[in-house]
C-alpha cells in the first residue's frame, strides 16, 4: 500500500527577489524580499507632505515667494484675467450699414466703425469653365477666321468627315493628299489622319489643323455616302486600300485653276466695259 504523502506548497513561504544598487560598487545584488510588500501608512497628500517638497515646488517657491505664506502653504492659485477690449459707441449714421451680413460685428463695436470681412473672390463668379476659356483664347489666336473651326465642327452640314479627301498645304515642303481615316477633336490639339501613298507605299501623317506650319486644309473630294465608323482603320487592309489620290488631286487642281482663269477673265472684261462707258478705271494714281 502506497502512503499518503502531505503536500508542503500550501506552508511553504513564498520568496521574491529584487535587485539593488550598490553604494560603493557600480553594480546591482539580489536579495530576497517579502511578496506582498508591507502597506504604506501614510497615503496621498500625507505622504507627499511626509517626504517634504520636491526640486520643482522648491525652485517654485524660489522664484515666486509672494505666493506662499509663512507655513509654506500655497496662497492660491493664480490664473491670467483676459484683457477686455474697450467697446466705443457707434454713431447712429452707420445703423443701416451695420445691419448688412459682410461687417464684422466684433471689430464694429471694437473700433466704433463698421469693418467689414475681407471679401474672398470666387473664381467661378468671374470664370466659370477656366478651361473653356483657355481653350478658346487659344483657338481665336490660332485661327482669327474661324475657317478651320468650322471646316471641322461637327454642326456644321458642309464640315470635313472621315473619308473625304483631304490636301494640307504646308508653308514649308510639298502638299499632302489623302484619305481622312480618323479626326481626333482636342480643342486646340484637333488633328487629323491622312493615308496616301507615296511611290507606291501606304503612308499616314497626322496634322495638327491649329498648328502654324499648315497653311491650308482643303476638300478634295467628299465621300459617296457617310461613314458608319469613326475611325477608318480597316482601309489600312489591301482589300479596303483606297490606293493612290493623285489623279483625283490632280483633276481637282486644274478645275479650280480653271475657275480661277474664268473669274479673272469676268473681272478684266467688267472693268474694260466701264472704261468703254466713260467710267474711271480703278488703280492707284501716281505717286506724288
Amino acid at each position: 500500500m502506497s502512503a499518503a504523502i502531505a503536500c508542503t506548497r500550501a506552508t511553504a513561504q513564498r520568496v521574491a527577489s529584487r535587485a539593488i544598487r550598490c553604494k560603493r560598487f557600480a553594480s546591482t545584488e539580489t536579495v530576497a524580499v517579502d511578496e506582498a510588500p508591507a502597506a504604506s501608512i501614510l497615503s496621498g497628500t500625507r505622504e507627499r507632505l511626509a517626504r517634504g517638497p520636491d526640486l520643482s515646488e522648491r525652485l517654485h517657491r524660489a522664484l515666486y515667494p509672494q505666493h506662499y505664506g509663512d507655513g509654506g502653504e500655497a496662497i492660491g492659485a493664480v490664473r491670467a484675467i483676459p484683457r477686455r477690449a474697450a467697446k466705443k459707441p457707434i454713431d447712429s449714421k452707420w445703423e443701416p450699414v451695420m445691419k448688412a451680413n459682410s461687417v464684422n460685428k466684433g471689430l464694429s463695436r471694437q473700433f466704433g466703425v463698421p469693418i467689414f470681412k475681407p471679401s474672398t473672390p470666387n473664381i467661378k463668379k468671374k470664370c466659370a469653365d477656366a478651361v473653356a476659356a483657355v481653350t478658346a483664347s487659344q483657338t481665336s489666336l490660332l485661327d482669327p477666321t474661324s475657317a478651320r473651326t468650322r471646316l471641322f465642327a461637327k454642326d456644321n452640314a458642309e464640315c470635313a468627315r472621315v473619308g473625304d479627301i483631304l490636301l494640307v498645304r504646308q508653308r514649308s515642303g510639298d502638299p499632302f493628299a489623302g484619305v481622312c481615316i480618323n479626326i481626333r477633336r482636342r480643342g486646340v490639339d484637333t488633328a487629323i489622319l491622312l493615308r496616301g501613298q507615296l511611290t507606291r507605299v501606304g503612308v499616314e501623317m497626322w496634322y495638327k489643323i491649329y498648328s502654324p506650319l499648315v497653311e491650308g486644309i482643303e476638300v478634295v473630294q467628299r465621300a459617296a455616302k457617310r461613314a458608319r465608323r469613326a475611325r477608318l482603320t480597316y482601309m489600312r487592309l489591301v482589300k479596303h486600300d483606297r490606293g493612290s489620290v493623285e489623279n483625283v488631286v490632280r483633276m481637282y487642281l486644274r478645275q479650280k485653276a480653271a475657275l480661277g482663269t474664268t473669274e479673272g477673265q469676268k473681272k478684266k472684261g467688267a472693268g474694260a466695259a466701264a472704261a468703254m462707258l466713260g467710267g474711271k478705271k480703278k488703280g492707284r494714281g501716281k505717286k506724288r
